[in-house]
């Protein structure tokens, strides 16, 4: 119950945290409306199944070959997910959305901006392996792995699929916008609380 919630606290924080997955949702729902925005939040997921796959194997192959090696990338992942707390906390500028219109997207335009987008993001390669390291060991069954990286993936699609409803209204995505600094404050603090007690969990 610990690593499921362990999980879920961090997926969460992962995935409202404001980058650069965020900011192609709204653009592509502000200018194309929903459906183009619902196809992108798709392919945000479908790149974040790549992460979980990469991140699945490679995880597995350390628990097997060494148990030394595997408890100093798991207690790198704990201080990863410290760094970028105290960094989500002290950002100040807010997420840049290019508003510019360039053409319309096809859906398969739009599934792709999202799939590129999210896959060649570095922040959510580093989310994954954090987390898959911090509750991942040798007893966790692989079924159990894959059903992280599923959970992943749906938060990913149900919060994305929502942002791409929520800034089709011009209005309210101002709103949001403005809102940026006191939720990077948020999970900014929720991150260094859960990197450090992650780090000295045993």
């Amino acid at each position: 119950m610990t690593e499921v919630i362990a999980v879920a606290v961090i997926t969460f924080l992962a995935v409202i945290s404001p980058g650069a997955d965020f900011a192609m949702v709204v653009r592509n729902s502000y200018l194309y409306g929903r459906p183009t925005g619902l196809f992108a939040a798709a392919g945000v997921a479908a790149g974040v199944l790549v992460h979980v796959s990469y991140t699945m194997l490679g995880v597995g192959l350390l628990i097997a070959s060494s148990a030394e090696l595997f408890t100093v990338i798991k207690l790198a992942g704990a201080a990863y997910l410290v760094w970028i707390g105290i960094r989500t906390f002290r950002a100040r500028t807010e997420v840049a959305v290019d508003l510019e219109e360039k053409g319309g997207l096809t859906p398969f335009g739009a599934l792709r901006s999202g799939f590129l987008t999210n896959v060649l993001n570095p922040k959510t390669t580093l989310f994954v392996v954090s987390t898959f390291t911090q509750v991942v060991g040798p007893g966790t069954p692989v079924w159990q792995q894959a059903g992280y990286g599923l959970f992943m993936s749906a938060a990913h699609l149900g919060w994305f699929g929502a942002v791409a409803l929520f800034f089709s209204n011009s209005r309210l995505r101002d709103r949001m916008l403005k809102a940026q600094k006191a939720l990077n404050r948020a999970i900014g603090s929720v991150l260094v609380g859960l990197g450090v007690g992650l780090g000295f969990a045993r």
